[in-house]
């Protein structure tokens, strides 16, 4: 099935009224090399992400989406293209990029304050350790864990070790904030109450957004544009679909929206062809 992309013009204000290019993907090419010859996962994408606008990626697994996300956290190098952040060719990871995988890798024996500060204090480094501390606890707050700043990683359940991830992000003021399949390991309830956290931080922070997912109602609930990728190998941007629901938003309200089934039936359609 060839589907033709459906992005807002350059010469157009989106939906949502975002104006500024945060991140700027030009004829990204991913090689590697294998004994049978290249293998090439992702082939001339090109991709435009506007300041503050929060994106999900969707696609058959092995479409090179984790691929994607981590050639622009940097841990990836790119075989060809370009990826320019706020004007700026990236060339390696940084804090200008904060990473939230699936599952967040904490240091069991750190509490969850001293999980979060380890990234703090290497960016903040000039703060003092009271301002230092501040922010880590902020952002902890702003996710939940106002009373387990103390409790070790390994004594926290797998949704509070995914809202430290969250925090220890966030708390680094990164200008694109990138999700590989965050709520991926986690049951539906504690999902959602993620969900609902992740909007209300994003909304307030006005941070830049890119989200990996295999859940289509997922990618509706949380993202301004969803982006379709098509199967590897050589895959590109298939399709793109603009998410008009007005922020903050309210999970109740988007599913009875008169549109709510429309768009998930046109991503459900793209998956399965």
């Amino acid at each position: 099935m060839t589907n033709t992309p459906h992005t807002t013009p350059d010469t157009e204000r989106d939906p949502h009224g975002f104006e500024k290019y945060m991140l700027e993907l030009s004829n990204l090419t991913k090689v590697y090399p294998t004994p049978n010859g290249d293998f090439v996962v992702l082939e001339n994408l090109n991709l435009k992400i506007k300041e503050g606008e929060f994106v999900s990626i969707i696609g058959h697994s092995g479409c090179g989406k984790t691929t994607l996300l981590s050639m622009i956290a940097g841990l990836n190098p790119i075989t060809k293209g370009e990826i320019i952040l706020d004007g700026t060719p990236i060339s390696g990871p940084g804090p200008d990029r904060g990473v939230i995988f699936q599952s967040p890798s904490l240091l069991p024996w750190m509490s969850a304050m001293e999980n979060v500060q380890l990234g703090v204090d290497k960016v903040f480094a000039n703060a003092t350790k009271k301002q230092r501390q501040d922010i880590c606890k902020y952002y902890l707050s702003k996710v939940g864990l106002d009373g387990a700043f103390d409790k070790k990683a390994k004594d926290l359940s797998q949704g509070m070790k995914q809202r430290v991830g969250i925090a220890r992000a966030l708390a680094l003021k990164p200008q694109v904030l990138l999700l590989d399949e965050p709520f991926g390991m986690l049951d539906s309830l504690t999902r959602g109450e993620l969900q609902d956290v992740l909007l209300e931080v994003l909304d307030k922070e006005k941070t830049t957004g890119i989200m990996i997912t295999h859940d289509v109602d997922e990618s509706i609930f949380l993202a301004d544009r969803v982006i379709m990728m098509t199967s590897g190998p050589r895959a590109q941007i298939g399709d793109i679909l603009d998410i008009t629901y007005s922020r903050p938003r309210n999970r109740k309200a988007i599913l009875e929206h008169e549109t709510y089934y429309k768009n998930r039936e046109h991503l459900i359609n793209f998956l399965e062809h």
